[in-house]
């Protein structure tokens, strides 16, 4: 699923997120959403989330629904 549209991230979903010191590598954090951050519908780059263990980044995977 597309990580760019807020509608296909809920709480509690495993994802995988770029971290903002991690965006010019690429290197993928995988996670469990706590927090929703973006308040748009949509975002170009990612849907920036809160994951479980307090760390903050842009979803580039939605990896179970």
């Amino acid at each position: 699923m597309d990580g760019t549209v807020r509608a296909n991230i809920k709480r509690g979903m495993l994802v995988n997120i770029v971290l903002k010191k991690d965006q010019r590598t690429g290197i993928l954090t995988e996670g469990i959403v706590k927090d929703i951050l973006t308040s748009s519908p949509k975002h170009h780059r990612g849907i920036k989330v809160r994951l479980e263990d307090g760390q903050i980044g842009r979803v580039q995977e939605i990896l179970e629904t």
